[in-house]
């Protein structure tokens, strides 16, 4: 039974009047005492949310207030009650991102969505990728690449033309971005137990930035990802619209244009 909530927004005015609903419905209490840690925003937001809340170990429950809001649920004033109290719990873990940058400093991050390697200037960027200490590509040169967890497979990953994959796959997808050579590289879809060691093969002049969802690492020489089972962050999402559900509904989906 909900019963004690701590809220976090971003002050949009969509976020603000869903706020005053809220208030008048539940309890909001500090993050110490909440069961639950609700989010108004966008997958921006709830991204940012989630890294910085995660310790604390709370469930947490998504309302969108921005555009997509693929993390997110729908907000219904008159059932908001019961979809909190019925809601279904999904545990992801995040990846870690480790770079060695040009001058040897060591900075990391972990990702919920993807690990984006990309080039920093106008000519593209030539790295080697290596798997379990296997070399499975000697040099791409793109605009790019980058290493997607099941939950973020429909962004970037999807924009990339990566393969959508189930919540529950235990997999994780390496992607090309725009790949020059080898041109006709689709990509690789890999276990989620695999440790990825990307190599920058011309730092000088061709740098490259490493990118966990929104934080960003310039002039990376070596980035190294793996996922991080050590974290869990679980996410409340309503009966009728879970995650498991949406990735379903993105693998069937045509477009139209």
């Amino acid at each position: 039974m909900i019963d004690n909530v701590y809220l976090t927004l971003d002050r949009t005015k969509t976020s603000l009047k869903i706020k005053s609903l809220l208030d008048k419905k539940i309890k909001i209490t500090s993050l110490k005492n909440a069961n639950i840690i609700i989010v108004l925003g966008g997958d921006g937001f709830m991204l940012q949310t989630l890294k910085k809340l995660y310790k604390y170990k709370k469930p947490f429950y998504g309302i969108n207030c921005g555009n997509y809001g693929f993390l997110m649920n729908k907000f219904s004033n008159g059932n908001i009650i019961k979809n909190l109290n019925t809601s279904n719990s999904v545990k992801i873990h995040p990846l870690q991102m480790t770079v060695t940058t040009k001058n040897n400093h060591i900075k990391k991050s972990i990702a919920i969505n993807e690990v984006s390697i990309l080039r920093q200037g106008k000519q593209a960027s030539s790295v080697s990728i290596t798997i379990n200490k296997k070399k499975i590509i000697k040099k791409l040169i793109s605009d790019g690449m980058l290493v997607s967890t099941p939950a973020g497979s429909t962004a970037y990953n999807l924009s990339a033309h990566g393969p959508i994959l189930n919540l529950d796959s235990k997999k994780l997808t390496v992607t090309p971005i725009s790949p020059f050579r080898p041109r006709r590289w689709k990509g690789k879809i890999i276990s989620d137990k695999s440790e990825i060691l990307i190599k920058n093969l011309d730092v000088d002049k061709r740098p490259i930035s490493a990118v966990a969802d929104n934080f960003e690492v310039r002039n990376a020489k070596f980035i190294k990802i793996k996922v991080n089972k050590k974290i869990n962050f679980e996410l409340l999402y309503d009966k009728n619209n879970s995650l498991h559900k949406k990735i379903k509904i993105e693998q069937l989906r045509k477009e139209i244009f």
